[in-house]
């Protein structure tokens, strides 16, 4: 039960990464800076439970806070390129609070321990959910509140104007330009929206697994980011979590027996996807087609009756 357990745990916090990946990819921009601000999140929500003695909300709200303050400081700047020269712009922020995290040494005792970000050794004892007796059920219940809280305020978002002007600059950014969107404000907003969500991601990540250090946040874990939205569609946040569940709970964990093949798979079924799917899993036909066979069941049923 642990086992499945976990694979939910690890499912809910891709999901979350994923959605940070969609925020910005529905203004047309690329980014691999979530894997920057994953890690903020990580290791501010952590200093902030192990270190100060914080409750997880707060501390994971003011690591949320704080990613996104970076995002918006690294919004100006980035967003102002396009196409390669952003993708290389977001890398070298990664790299950059990856390796600032890898020297962060601040050991501090707190009772008769020693805790606390230990340079190359990482982080542990982020032990705040085993230190006041919740169940992994428990950790899973509170990820997984969160996750359908972001699912639902972003299909909100894309059911008011605001979701309506990030598309429309997405889809035709002159166009946009031309009708009085402020291109740069929007973007800005996305990628600080997009930071948030990857520093809640980040912080439930620290709290669950218990230690993390500078090989955490790795290109690999920001490739995954972008590839969720880009696999399972920008017409739902849907088709995220179904990219997530595939690939995490399928490939990653289902196919664990093939090794580091998994990873040829992964980048083959990228290639696959955007041949055959280029709007992803989750299109404007799976909608509609899902909408017909509601209503055909609907129906069916009112028949029946």
């Amino acid at each position: 039960m642990e086992y499945y357990l976990g694979i939910t745990q690890t499912i809910g916090v891709h999901t979350l990464l994923g959605l940070s990946a969609y925020v910005l990819l529905l203004t047309g921009q690329l980014s691999l800076a979530q894997v920057g601000f994953f890690a903020i999140g990580s290791y501010v929500s952590g200093i902030l439970t192990v270190i100060f003695g914080w409750h997880i909300l707060p501390a994971l709200l003011v690591g949320a806070l704080v990613a996104g303050f970076f995002a918006f400081l690294v919004g100006f700047p980035a967003l102002r390129v396009k196409g390669l020269m952003l993708v290389v712009a977001t890398i070298a922020f990664s790299e950059i609070v990856r390796l600032v995290f890898f020297n962060v040494n601040w050991r501090v005792e707190v009772n008769g321990l020693e805790v606390g970000p230990d340079s190359t050794q990482g982080f542990r004892e982020i032990r705040y959910f085993a230190a006041n007796g919740w169940e992994q059920a428990h950790v899973v219940l509170l990820i997984w509140l969160i996750v359908i809280l972001v699912m639902v305020l972003l299909w909100w978002l894309d059911k008011v104007r605001a979701g309506a002007v990030l598309r429309a600059v997405g889809e035709d950014e002159l166009a946009a330009q031309s009708s009085g969107v402020n291109l740069t404000m929007v973007k800005v907003a996305a990628m600080t929206g997009g930071g948030v969500i990857a520093g809640i991601a980040g912080g439930l990540f620290a709290h669950s697994t218990t230690y993390v250090d500078h090989h955490t946040f790795s290109i690999l874990l920001a490739t995954f980011a972008v590839s969720y939205p880009i696999l399972g569609g920008l017409k739902n946040v849907l088709g995220t979590l179904m990219a997530v569940i595939f690939i995490q709970g399928f490939i990653i964990e289902g196919l664990r027996f093939m090794g580091d093949y998994r990873n040829i798979l992964f980048g083959l079924l990228i290639i696959v996807a955007m041949n055959f799917r280029p709007q992803g899993l989750v299109d404007g036909n799976f909608t509609s087609d899902l909408r017909k066979l509601l209503r055909m069941n609907q129906k069916r049923g009112g028949i029946d009756a």
